[in-house]
């Protein structure tokens, strides 16, 4: 039987930095493979190549593909920004990837980004890129060495040679998957959304106290602020995050920086509470902030804020047809329950955290074997799978393996033949016949010889 997945476990994050024109990006594609858009036929949710999840030897841990870093005189704002840029990647990241080109030689701006780099003291993995030629792997190790890294990793991101070793060396770096994790008995909330939809407001009507600056000022939240508060006899704390920009990269280096924080508080909490803006409606940030959600396995809830505005400007409409055409929007997270509230009157604002304390119940939701054999038998029976190639899919036996969120290993004939409209058909059974509103559930297919078939 599978081993029950830690309901805390956060994925490392991994950030690669250099000078600009050395294969940052290439570099990331190979790293993070298929891992850079979301699974999902619904057109929109592929979130921007900034952020993505990789794994390799049974690690999943976050890359961080961060913008070039160019070091100047200390004089030159320009300079100043993209320094401040690599500085916050550094902090942020568990471990660094320092990526010098192979076929230039050393720079001097190389030596700018080392000087930040060991300022941070993270572990670092020393990569080469652009190693396409045996000339340049020969001259190499001499050229780099004075870097104080010992010999660089050589690889060449548009070839994908050397990669295998590259993830070694980065998994080997890691720190353990139990690592500085909260206490079991703590819910982790995180806020998100794009700018200027009220988080702040939202945060400061939580807890009852100006915490957060609120500005009318889209981007005044930088940082990921963490407030701890009781609520039900349940201790929470609350994740402020900095507002997800469409493109971060064209609103300056704190703009982008804040970005990557606001994902990596996703990535360190249980349950999210995505805020859109309900006179503005469902943006394609907000698509691509739920679908990060969703990707790292977390609770959701939706708040559309500044309902009383929107009361006014679309009064003749009820809060379910709305709800409506917000889950239309996001089909892929149609299980997520919306709440319509005005975070700056707190109008409405009790009708939030009941409905955050169900999700997190449902993300420990565990379903009985038979039970849930039963429903999977009927469903089965009722609704077969379409054959492929004169195969039918036979499902032997089902059981939840994990909470938090809850995976169902299904075991069959050939997991091949589980397509994804059937998939989804059993995924919307299990929601069906047990409460697990709010909640992404995994389903894995597993082949088991047909002679267990009576099991």
């Amino acid at each position: 039987m599978a081993t029950e997945l830690s309901p805390k476990v956060r994925p490392a994050t991994v950030a690669i930095v250099g000078r600009p024109n050395v294969g940052k990006s290439a570099l990331f594609n190979r790293i993070v493979g298929q891992r850079l858009a979301i699974v999902d036929e619904t057109p929109g949710v592929t979130r921007d190549r900034l952020y993505a999840l990789a794994e390799w030897r049974n690690r999943t841990f976050n890359v961080i593909d961060t913008a070039g870093i160019e070091a100047g005189a200390a004089e030159d704002d320009i300079a100043r920004q993209t320094r401040a840029q690599a500085e916050i990647a550094a902090r942020e990241a568990d471990v660094l990837i320092l990526v010098v080109d192979a076929s230039a030689g050393l720079s001097p701006l190389d030596d700018d980004v080392v000087r930040i780099v060991r300022k941070m003291r993270r572990p670092v993995v020393f990569v080469a890129n652009k190693a396409e030629s045996s000339r340049v792997r020969a001259e190499l190790y001499g050229e780099f060495a004075r870097l104080g890294f010992g010999e660089p990793i050589v690889v060449s991101a548009l070839h994908g040679e050397g990669t295998g070793d590259l993830l070694d060396a980065i998994v080997e770096r890691l720190p353990p998957e139990d690592a500085a994790q909260p206490d079991p008995g703590e819910l982790a909330l995180a806020i998100v959304g794009r700018p200027n939809v009220g988080k702040s407001s939202l945060l400061n009507a939580l807890i009852g106290e100006e915490r957060s600056i609120v500005s009318a000022r889209p981007g005044t939240t930088r940082d990921a602020v963490d407030t701890e508060f009781a609520f039900g006899g349940h201790n929470i704390r609350l994740i402020d995050t900095a507002g997800v920009w469409k493109k971060p990269k064209h609103h300056g280096s704190l703009e982008y920086y804040s970005s990557l924080r606001a994902l990596r508080a996703v990535a360190r909490c249980d349950l999210a509470v995505l805020v859109i803006d309900a006179t503005q409606g469902v943006l394609e940030q907000d698509r691509r902030m739920a679908g990060i959600v969703l990707e790292e396995r977390k609770g959701l809830v939706i708040v559309a804020n500044k309902w009383d505005i929107a009361l006014e400007q679309e009064g003749e409409f009820s809060q379910a047809e709305l709800a409506g055409v917000i889950h239309e929007a996001l089909p892929f997270a149609a299980f997520a329950p919306i709440t319509f509230l005005s975070a700056l009157t707190k109008r409405r604002l009790g009708s939030l955290m009941p409905l955050v304390m169900r999700v997190a119940e449902n993300l420990d939701r565990r379903v009985p074997t038979p039970a849930l054999n039963d429903v999977i038998r009927a469903a089965v029976y009722a609704h077969p799978a379409p054959a492929q190639g004169g195969r039918p899919l036979r499902v032997y036996y089902c059981a939840q393996v994990a909470t938090h969120p809850p995976r169902f290993l299904f075991h069959c004939n050939d997991p091949d033949l589980a397509g994804a409209s059937y998939r989804r058909f059993l995924e919307n059974t299990l929601r069906a016949n047990y409460d697990f509103e709010g909640v992404p559930l995994e389903l894995e297919f597993r082949a088991r010889p047909q002679n267990d078939e009576k099991r």
